[in-house]
């Protein structure tokens, strides 16, 4: 085997064995972030809002807002919240 294949399948491995180690890190980071639900939920807290809480926090707020009135409108179509009224 030349120097070249040598060199390209110990690359190949040592980049196997590093997203190996991520992955049991995220696994393992996984694993805690279900810890801090759970015991959120044990303190009366609803796990699924706390989920909902942080996926909006991670939006930007004008992407939020674009959102929200496109979920109202969708709504509103619905007849599921009424219509808002012009305060003219």
């Amino acid at each position: 085997m030349s120097d070249a294949q040598g060199f390209a399948r110990d690359q190949l491995r040592a980049f196997i064995e590093r997203i190996e180690r991520l992955e049991e890190e995220k696994k393992t980071i996984a694993d805690d972030i279900k810890d801090v639900y759970g015991e959120a939920k044990a303190m009366g807290f609803d796990s699924k809002i706390l989920r909902k809480v942080i996926s909006i926090r991670k939006q930007d707020q004008d992407e939020r807002m674009e959102q929200e009135a496109i979920l109202d409108t969708y709504l509103q179509a619905l007849g599921m919240i009424p219509v808002a009224e012009d305060a003219a």
